[in-house]
């Protein structure tokens, strides 16, 4: 081979590894500089639903101070909270039309309280509860009363008082599990025959549902009155008529 062409052929060589080493070197640059790409954006989290749960009936508010005179009264739902309460005369659902208490809270006599309350607890084991309608009544309110129906077969006289105004007289029901009221044939403040303990023409279940309810009573020294199933007064102690209206929260 001449000197001249092998010249020619060292020199192309050459060339060629330059080219070969330069597309090499780019390849490897944009390779290894080349940014990686950003991983897709998490889907946003749904938001955060704040529950809570529908309130109950005759769900209680968490008790505040206490605001009356303890050696006198005892506030049932204090001594008890899963005593319900159904207050009657702090609603205008009742025998009259007509709200009789600016706010529904129910007292007694502290002896009636714990009387009451263990008759709740006995009830309780059976799968009951009480329920009340109407507690403590101030003389005030008897009066309004009076003054809506001045007949004593119905409102006592507030001359003379009534066990309720003292503070000894439950007006109440039984309930079950559910708070459901137990038929007892008729509703509460139902004057006729019909509410009368001796008043045997109801179906079965009914009057098993007064028996219930008037042997949880005796059992704990409240006696019944004849008229009214849902009607029972404490008779261990007497207690003097009184006038203090509880105050509103």
């Amino acid at each position: 081979m001449k000197k001249a062409e092998l010249g020619r052929q060292n020199v192309q060589t050459f060339f060629n590894m330059k080219f070969l080493s330069l597309s090499l070197l780019l390849l490897l640059v944009n390779c290894g500089g080349k940014k990686s790409e950003a991983p897709p954006p998490a889907p946003a989290a749904a938001p955060t639903v704040e529950r809570h749960e529908p309130a109950t009936d005759n769900q209680l508010p968490t008790p505040g101070p206490i605001d009356y005179d303890t050696t006198q009264w005892t506030e049932i739902t204090r001594l008890d909270p899963t005593i319900l309460l159904d207050l009657r005369y702090a609603t205008d659902n009742n025998f009259v039309k007509e709200k009789m208490y600016d706010c529904g809270r129910c007292f007694y006599r502290p002896d009636v309280a714990k009387a009451l309350v263990r008759a709740h607890k006995a009830l309780q084991k059976k799968g009951y509860g009480l329920k009340m309608y109407d507690c403590y009544r101030p003389r005030p309110i008897q009066w309004k009363l009076w003054n809506k129906v001045p007949d004593p077969r119905y409102v006592a006289d507030p001359r003379k008082g009534s066990m309720h105004n003292r503070g000894m007289a439950a007006d109440l029901t039984i309930v079950d599990s559910d708070g459901k009221e137990l038929d007892m044939g008729t509703d509460f403040d139902f004057f006729g025959k019909e509410a009368y303990h001796a008043y045997t023409e109801l179906p079965r279940q009914m009057l098993e549902n007064r028996k219930l309810l008037l042997n949880a009573m005796s059992e704990v020294g409240m006696k019944h009155t004849t008229t009214e199933w849902w009607h029972y007064s404490y008779r261990a102690k007497t207690f003097a008529i009184d006038d203090w209206v509880w105050p509103c929260k």
